[in-house]
């Protein structure tokens, strides 16, 4: 069978990181782009209007099964947590039957299961080894803290301001009430020009003030106004990050060799999702990170809405 044309692209919206349809955080993704160049793709990246689009593509060499390639409304990025999960869902929706695949991204080649599990279908996505960047200077911490619209004792002080990657990483940034992170409204603007200075992309503000009945470990925010995210409702490439900081800093007990814990992330409006983070732990540091979510269809996307898109 011949490979589809772009006129028969197969477009989906797939709400990731929840089991709730509208809920989570909605990725586009084409299953077929094999026909499609880097500013097609990008195009329709800019036309869906959504954070991500994943377009899967025919691997490229023996040591993977299938390429991703991620792309904002407006620039491409290295790897998608949400975006991820969404194109393995989407997959399975056709009929991938479950298992691990290696996909190629521009962040390496990391192995992606999809499982069947009680409550539907589970993607798991082991993501690159963590690497952490030096903590913020304070200089720039109050500078941050003030776009944020923070003061600075309403930082947590157990832990710094710091990037950390796990492929595609974030500045994490702790703070020490929820109430607090509930009620942020950054100076967006102020918050993209420090981009450069802070060597980030993204600010993934987060919490360990949590209810005692509460299934979560952690609750969080994303902002990334500089690639054109105001905010982010759920994201896999800062709570897996935030997983690795967490054991480096002590934040969370490692008396076993994995660590495991749900993070929620919820926006200002109220939209918001969970993950299940894994942390493989050696002599007390983080050295691996595996993120796990659910995912629902939210829509097929008919080709008027792809077809020609200008993204001017």
């Amino acid at each position: 069978m011949s490979e589809p044309s772009t006129d028969e692209l197969r477009v989906y919206r797939i709400d990731a990181f929840t089991a709730q349809r509208g809920q989570g955080n909605a990725a586009g993704v084409v299953t077929n782009a094999r026909d499609l160049d880097e500013t097609g793709m990008q195009a329709i990246a800019h036309r869906l209007g959504y954070s991500e689009t994943a377009f899967v593509l025919p691997a490229r060499g023996d040591d993977h099964d299938l390429h991703i390639r991620y792309f904002t409304p407006s620039v491409e990025v290295p790897v998608c947590g949400h975006a991820t999960i969404g194109a393995h869902y989407a997959l399975a929706l056709e009929g991938a039957a479950p298992g691990v695949r290696r996909q190629l991204t521009g962040a390496g080649i990391q192995r992606v299961e999809t499982m069947q599990g009680d409550d539907g279908i589970v993607i798991r996505m082991q993501q690159n080894p963590p690497i952490f960047a030096e903590p913020l200077a304070p200089p720039l911490v109050r500078e941050l803290a003030d776009a944020l619209g923070l003061e600075i004792d309403e930082l947590d002080a157990r832990a710094p301001v710091q990037f950390v990657s796990t492929g595609h990483g974030k500045l994490l940034v702790p703070v020490r009430h929820r109430a607090r992170l509930r009620a942020l409204r950054p100076d967006m603007p102020r918050l993209a020009a420090l981009d450069e200075r802070a060597g980030t992309r993204g600010y993934f503000v987060f919490t360990l003030d949590v209810d005692a009945d509460d299934d979560a470990r952690t609750h969080g925010r994303m902002f990334a106004p500089g690639i054109g995210i105001e905010e982010d409702p759920v994201t896999g490439n800062a709570n897996g990050p935030l997983g690795a900081y967490l054991v480096r800093h002590g934040l969370i007990a490692t008396d076993a060799p994995r660590v495991r814990f749900r993070a929620r992330q919820q926006t200002g409006a109220g939209l918001g999702g969970f993950l299940d983070v894994e942390v493989d732990v050696e002599h007390g540091e983080p050295v691996a990170v595996t993120i796990e979510g659910r995912a629902v269809m939210g829509e097929r996307i008919g080709q008027d809405l792809v077809a020609s898109p200008d993204p001017a």
